[in-house]
C-alpha cells in the first residue's frame, strides 16, 4: 500500500512539473520582468530584392512585424525583381518591398497605361494599387515618400562650377559643346527609359564618344567612376536613393520635367495575407512615411559604404523613430 502511494505521488510530482514547464514555455520574460506572449499571428514569410535597399527595407518589414507578434520567416535577397516578383505570385513569399513605377511598367506592360500617369506619383501608385488588386490580387500598402529612379549624378565641385542644378542646366552645359563623358549601364543607354528619355524630354542627343556603356548595372561602380574621374568622365548613371552619393560627395540633377518614372518604395502582399491580416497596413504604414529620400540615402550608404549589416542598420533606424523599444 505504500509503495502505491509513492507511486502515485510520483505521478503527480511529474505532472505537475510538466504543467509549469508548459507555462513557462508559452511566454517569454523581458529584461523587465513583463510577460510577453508568443507570437501567434503568421508565418508571414518576407521577401527582398538583392540590391542594397531591397534587404534594408526587408529587415525593416520583418522587425515591425515581429515587434507586433507575428512569427516571421527571413526571405530576404530572394533574388532579381522577376525572381522575387514570381516567389510573390507563386506562394513562396507572402510579401516584399517593391517600387511602384515597376507596378506599372513591367508588371502591367500589357495594360496600355497612359505614359501620363508615371509623371505623378500619386497616379503611379493608385494605377497599380488598383489594377494589380484587381489583376493579380496582389496589395500594395502605402509607398515611401522617396523617388529611386534613373538620375545623372556629378560632383558636387563640378555641379557647382558649371552651375548644374537640374538636367535641364545639363542639357545646356551639353548643347554648349563643352566636354561630357558619362558612365552607365548598356541598359541605361539604351533602354527607352532610361538615357533616351532625358534626351528626347530635354532636346539633347549623346555621341557614342560621350558615353561609357558597362556590362554592369551596380551605381556603385559608376558613381565610384565619375567620383575619381576615371577615363575623363565627369557625370555617372545613379539611382536617387543610392548610399553612395553622399559619400562619395555626389550629388543628382534634379529632373524638373519628370522625364524619368516615380519608382517609390513599397510593401508588397498577397491578397489572401493581406485578408487575413488586415493591420498589415496600419503596422507598416507609419515607417514607410518615414522613409524620405535624404533618410534612405543615408541607410542605404550605412551599408554601402561602410559595410554594416542591413538587419542591424534597420533595426537601428526603427528605435530611433520610435517604431522599436
Amino acid at each position: 500500500m505504500r509503495v502505491h502511494v509513492k507511486r502515485t505521488l510520483a505521478v503527480v510530482l511529474v505532472l505537475v512539473v510538466a504543467f509549469v514547464l508548459a507555462a513557462c514555455s508559452s511566454s517569454s520574460t523581458s529584461n523587465s520582468g513583463t510577460t510577453t506572449p508568443a507570437a501567434t499571428k503568421g508565418p508571414i514569410r518576407v521577401g527582398s530584392k538583392i540590391d542594397i535597399e531591397g534587404p534594408l527595407l526587408g529587415q525593416m518589414m520583418i522587425a515591425m512585424l515581429k515587434a507586433n507578434g507575428f512569427s516571421v520567416v527571413d526571405k530576404t535577397r530572394t533574388g532579381a525583381t522577376d525572381v522575387v516578383r514570381k516567389a510573390l505570385l507563386s506562394n513562396q513569399i507572402d510579401m516584399y518591398p517593391e517600387y511602384t513605377a515597376n507596378g506599372v511598367l513591367v508588371f502591367l506592360a500589357n495594360q496600355k497605361i497612359d505614359p501620363a500617369v508615371l509623371k505623378s506619383a500619386s497616379q503611379t501608385y493608385d494605377t497599380v494599387k488598383t489594377l494589380d488588386l484587381k489583376l493579380n490580387n496582389v496589395e500594395w500598402l502605402q509607398p515611401a515618400p522617396a523617388n529611386n529612379t534613373w538620375a545623372v549624378a556629378v560632383t558636387k565641385a563640378f555641379a557647382q562650377q558649371n552651375h548644374l542644378v537640374s538636367m535641364a542646366d545639363w542639357a545646356a552645359y551639353i548643347k554648349s559643346g563643352k566636354t561630357v563623358k558619362i558612365v552607365g549601364s548598356q541598359e541605361f543607354f539604351t533602354s527607352p527609359a532610361g538615357m533616351p528619355t532625358f534626351e528626347k524630354a530635354y532636346g539633347f542627343t549623346l555621341k557614342p564618344a560621350q558615353t561609357v556603356a558597362l556590362a554592369t548595372g551596380d551605381t556603385a561602380v559608376t558613381e565610384k567612376a565619375v567620383s575619381q574621374g576615371t577615363s575623363g568622365a565627369n557625370a555617372a548613371m545613379a539611382y536617387g536613393t543610392d548610399g553612395t552619393l553622399s559619400a562619395l560627395g555626389l550629388v543628382v540633377l534634379t529632373d524638373p520635367l519628370a522625364a524619368q518614372p516615380i519608382y517609390q518604395p513599397a510593401p508588397t502582399v498577397r491578397k489572401d495575407v493581406f485578408d487575413k491580416y488586415p493591420e498589415l497596413a496600419t503596422i507598416l504604414d507609419p515607417v514607410f512615411n518615414k522613409l524620405t529620400l535624404e533618410t534612405l540615402q543615408n541607410l542605404n550608404g550605412q551599408i554601402a559604404v561602410e559595410g554594416k549589416d542591413p538587419k542591424a542598420v534597420a533595426t537601428t533606424w526603427l528605435k530611433q523613430q520610435g517604431f522599436l523599444k
